[in-house]
């Protein structure tokens, strides 16, 4: 059976405690490497998936599926690895050449394919950090003022599982289609995943686009983000079966590899368990990819292909904020700030595009097993951004959303229509149908638009303008400078008196008087002490 794998986008510079999780990536192709053109799809090594005929004379329900297999494993010789009852009526297993030749004669058999392998689309963790992460801003489902409330409905994710023991995540134990056990996560990849979905709102770690929403984790890929069709198969056939009971109205796939070929949902049985589900009432956001080229081209991205997913590209945004003004993002070198990622996948039909939108996906920051956090890179990560805001749409803080009601194609058209309604180009990003580049990534998704719900702005409120300053007081006399001198004034006071004599004269003589006048001069002196200032 082929194998599904993952493709991770190019790691940025890691720290060594996660070196070896990378050592397990480095085959895969790195995001803005060019590539000629696909290579085929790995046709796998005897491992197939069979499913039966669901609606001829021939049909097997889900009840006789155990039943069917069990007579078909005794006749000719396998055992196998899984039973799927809901989204497809089948089982997956390894098969020799004669036993597919027998099974494609079975009458009651409607095909035999190859079981193809998928990998997780992500990057490799860098250093920790808080807060509400750039692509959760940017989508404008939280800042730093508030954010929304958690879903009214649950969200499955389909990955490596999820730290089921993560304080930030409302995690509960869905299915193991790789082994036994719990679905908790042995790689990273879905926690982080999980918490850009949910992450609560709890004033430490991150917030997610949908704070607190019920998360069911779904093992599909090992430890080293690798895994199967047959496990995808059996987590969307988990997902069906349980989506009425649990409330599972949205799952994620940030996971990928390539199929064999275009197909309807009756000729793969991948294809065909997606189409299932989403008739049962579940949206599907699947990752675009990380290898740069148009998913659409053959052999085709899946589940990225597929017409019922709403497939997600990924751009850079480095400051949460439109206006290209942020900066390149500190953990991958080459990307720009509000344009589409280098390493994003792309479509190039009008049928591809009528199911594409953009989200950021480029040094995002989210939870990580053990109760840390951590950084990735990767259309893995633009995809639960989307997840988050679908889920949003179908109803917050226990009431029903303008997406409630909807079927999944409606809610598909309408996510989208909502962001192309409020995009411009001083609210996009390079890339985008407004300024394109010859490519299409899609408008980039809006929480705003499409819940309704517009949070107060980014910046704080403006600070009150400073009181009118005081009228200027006169500049103060400085203190007087005082002198005392001392003043004299002279003046003279003249007094004549006149004496009168007497003069005796001799006999004979003629009397007379003499007349002396007397001058006398008196000097004064005044002093007076005048004292002066300045």
């Amino acid at each position: 059976m082929p194998i599904i794998r993952t493709t991770l986008a190019r790691a940025c510079p890691a720290v060594v405690a996660w070196a070896l999780l990378s050592l397990a990536l480095v085959a895969l192709a790195l995001p803005g490497t060019a590539r000629a053109g696909k290579p085929a799809a790995d046709q796998g090594t005897g491992r197939y998936i069979v499913a039966y005929d669901a609606t001829g004379a021939d049909a097997v329900t889900g009840g006789e599926v155990a039943a069917e297999t069990e007579r078909r494993e005794a006749t000719l010789g396998f055992e196998a690895r899984h039973e799927y009852k809901r989204a497809v009526k089948g089982f997956a297993a390894r098969l020799s050449d004669a036993d597919v030749e027998a099974l494609r004669r079975d009458p009651e058999v409607a095909l035999v394919a190859p079981d193809l392998e998928v990998r997780a689309l992500a990057a490799t963790p860098l250093a920790a950090g808080e807060a509400v992460p750039t692509g959760v801003a940017r989508l404008e489902a939280a800042n730093a003022h508030e954010g929304h409330g958690s879903s009214s409905v649950a969200v499955a994710i389909l990955d490596t599982g999820v730290d089921l023991d993560h304080p930030d995540l409302t995690a509960h134990d869905g299915k193991n289609c790789v082994g036994s056990g719990t679905a908790d996560d042995d790689n990273g990849h879905g926690t982080h995943v999980a918490g850009v979905v949910g992450a609560h709102n709890q004033g430490s770690g991150v917030v997610g686009v949908a704070p607190g929403t019920r998360l069911y984790a779904v093992k599909v890929l090992d430890s080293d983000g690798d895994g199967l069709w047959s496990n995808i198969i059996c987590g969307i056939d988990w997902v069906t079966a349980n989506a009425a009971a649990l409330g599972i109205r949205v799952a994620n796939m940030s996971l990928g590899g390539l199929g064999e070929d275009f197909s309807t949902c009756a000729q793969d049985p991948l294809h065909q368990a997606v189409c299932t589900s989403t008739a049962a009432g579940v949206v599907y956001t699947a990752a675009a990819g990380n290898s740069g080229w148009n998913w659409g081209a053959p052999p085709p991205d899946v589940p990225a292909w597929f017409p019922e997913v709403l497939t997600v590209t990924a751009v850079a945004d480095s400051d949460g904020r439109p206006g290209a003004a942020g900066g390149a993002p500190g953990c991958r070198s080459g990307e720009v700030d509000d344009k589409r990622a280098t390493f994003s996948n792309f479509s190039r039909a009008a049928a591809d595009d009528a199911h594409a939108i953009a989200a950021p996906g480029v040094c995002i920051r989210s939870t990580w097993p053990g109760g840390g956090y951590a950084t990735l890179s990767g259309t893995s990560m633009a995809a639960p951004h989307v997840a988050g805001v679908v889920a949003l749409c179908m109803g917050e803080g226990g009431g029903a959303g303008p997406c409630a009601g909807l079927s999944p194609a409606q809610v598909i058209q309408k996510v989208r229509a909502d962001a192309q309604v409020q995009a411009t180009t001083a609210n996009g990003f390079m890339g985008d149908p407004l300024q394109p580049l010859g490519r299409y990534y899609g408008y980039l998704a809006s929480a705003r638009a499409t819940t309704g719900l517009a949070l107060r702005s980014h910046e704080p409120p403006p600070p009150a303008p400073p009181p009118a300053p005081p009228p200027a007081a006169a500049p103060a006399k400085p203190a007087p400078t005082c002198t005392t001198r001392r003043v004299v004034r002279r003046h003279r006071h003249v007094v004549k008196r006149r004496v009168v004599k007497r003069r005796v004269v001799k006999r004979g003589a003629r009397r007379g008087k003499r007349v002396r006048i007397v001058r006398k001069v008196r000097i004064h002196r005044h002093v007076r002490r005048v004292r002066a200032c300045r």
